[in-house]
């Protein structure tokens, strides 16, 4: 363990130091969650609050560099991972791993339980941010009579579909759905009218992953565990985006529910823009048409298999369409599975596209005036920086979560879903180039790029964002043990 905060202990008044709140962070080993945890993170201490982030050391090496004005505030705690069998050397992410050696890592992380007690224990901090998958962090802060946030990065709906903690947990038998069709319609607790779901073949893999993938500890009892011993549940949402599901979430959880905002994404690091900046791909995109790229990337936990790959390729060439292309055909030294293009695609395409097999500046690409649209996994986070800069989304889900999220934009109009066959997941080249089309150019699709164009104005307000922040703020001064005594 590094890195522990060396806090002053001087400050201006008494008064001040005693409203000062110091937060530890702890977010799972994926980079979808660890931004958004660095994000709000960020914004607590703009506050003036300490935060202390904990994380492994190659993780924390990989984060985004703190802006100098907060950087005093923010403790960025470094935590070995245990060795475990199977696991490869310096594998401290989902990043680093094919998707079946994802329960490894888990794995690791689970044991690190005595480490963060002690950690905790030293800290003493007056709050704990969690995320779904340390199922034992919240009874471990509770037993130290810590205060306790469930933090999700995903979309209210995701989690008032998978119900509430008995259901999560399986210790009753309120929940009906027993099959995998079950769970492609909204479920009883759900009162209004909704198409959210899965399609059967999400959640067969959610099947599979909750069953084998994850330590012997399911997804879905791990969020149970998780929202059961917090005090107050934190969702990355707002009321201008879905009422009536932050609503529904206190009433299924029966607890305090705060939205947090979408969590636009900061700008990343100088050193790197500037790089970025003089690079060919830079260039390239300088010379496009305004709005008449698509950039194509599915997130650092998502690789489509060869089919896959194969036929977005595919349809990226039959769409006619410019397009920039982050491709990830490999999951850390331990991926056998190395995806590959057709055989030529690269160069019949090279007078409209680009292919980029390293890591790229996303914030930079999607603010880029001459992309247009962004084809997408349905990340979160990717979303929410495509909306700030009022890009199109055309969405193919790999992930249970994703579904979900992706249903759920569309529902709103925000979001157009490439066709697929619903019992295997498979799609066509053509369902592809068509989805582009519809979105980027046809008069049909004009409705998806009016949303995005709507949505920006409240996924990339800066104003919205620190109200929602504040808030959360304001009701952790106000419900934190000492001034809760006080009162």
């Amino acid at each position: 363990m590094e890195s522990m905060p060396k806090w002053s202990s001087s400050s201006s008044s008494c008064k001040a130091r005693d409203e000062t709140l110091h937060i530890v962070m702890f977010p799972w080993l994926a980079f979808g969650h660890m931004l958004p945890f660095l994000e709000l993170s960020k914004l607590i201490a703009q506050n003036g609050h300490r935060v202390s982030l904990i994380s492994t050391p190659r993780n924390i090496h990989r984060l985004p560099k703190l802006p100098p004005n907060l950087s005093p505030l923010i403790n960025l705690v470094k935590l070995q991972l245990p060795k475990v069998d199977q696991l490869p050397q310096n594998a401290e992410s989902t990043l680093d791993l094919p998707h079946h050696k994802v329960k490894y890592l888990m794995k690791a992380y689970d044991q690190l339980q005595q480490p963060m007690s002690q950690i905790l224990s030293d800290l003493s901090p007056h709050w704990v941010i969690y995320d779904f998958a340390p199922y034992w962090f919240g009874p471990l802060a509770s037993k130290l009579g810590i205060s306790r946030v469930f933090f999700s990065v995903c979309v209210a709906p995701a989690l008032c579909f998978l119900g509430p903690v008995p259901v999560l947990k399986r210790t009753s038998g309120e929940d009906d759905r027993t099959t995998p069709e079950d769970f492609t319609a909204k479920p009883k607790w759900i009162p209004f009218e909704s198409k959210i779901g899965f399609k059967l073949f999400e959640i067969k893999s959610f099947f599979n992953d909750t069953s084998t993938n994850y330590a012997n500890v399911p997804i879905t009892f791990r969020f149970g565990a998780g929202i059961e011993a917090c005090d107050v549940l934190a969702v990355r949402s707002s009321y201008e985006f879905e009422p009536e599901w932050l609503k529904l979430m206190e009433e299924v959880h029966m607890k305090p529910v705060i939205p947090i905002g979408q969590l636009p994404s900061s700008a990343y690091d100088d050193s790197f823009d500037e790089t970025w900046y003089t690079m060919k791909e830079s260039k390239w995109l300088d010379k496009q048409s305004n709005k008449s790229v698509v950039y194509v990337a599915f997130g650092g936990d998502t690789k489509p298999s060869q089919t896959q790959l194969t036929e977005i390729a595919f349809g990226l060439e039959l769409s006619e369409l410019s397009f920039f292309w982050v491709l990830r055909n490999r999951r850390g030294v331990d991926d056998t599975e190395v995806t590959e293009l057709p055989d030529g695609f690269e160069e019949r395409t090279k007078e409209r596209g680009v292919v980029y097999t390293n890591w790229a500046p996303q914030l930079k690409i999607l603010s880029h005036d001459s992309v247009g649209g962004f084809l997408s996994h349905s990340g979160l986070s990717s979303v929410v920086e495509a909306l700030q800069f009022g890009k199109s989304l055309i969405l193919l889900p790999f992930m249970a979560d994703t579904g979900l999220i992706a249903r759920h934009l569309e529902e709103k109009k925000m979001a157009c879903l490439v066709p697929r066959d619903e019992r295997d997941g498979s799609f066509t080249r053509n369902s592809v180039a068509d989805s582009l089309r519809l979105v980027m150019v046809e008069e049909e699709g004009r409705i998806y790029r009016d949303k995005a164009k709507e949505m920006s104005g409240l996924f990339g307000n800066r104003a919205i964002q620190d109200k929602y922040v504040n808030n959360f703020v304001d009701y952790l001064k106000k419900h934190r043990p000492e001034l809760a005594q006080e009162e």
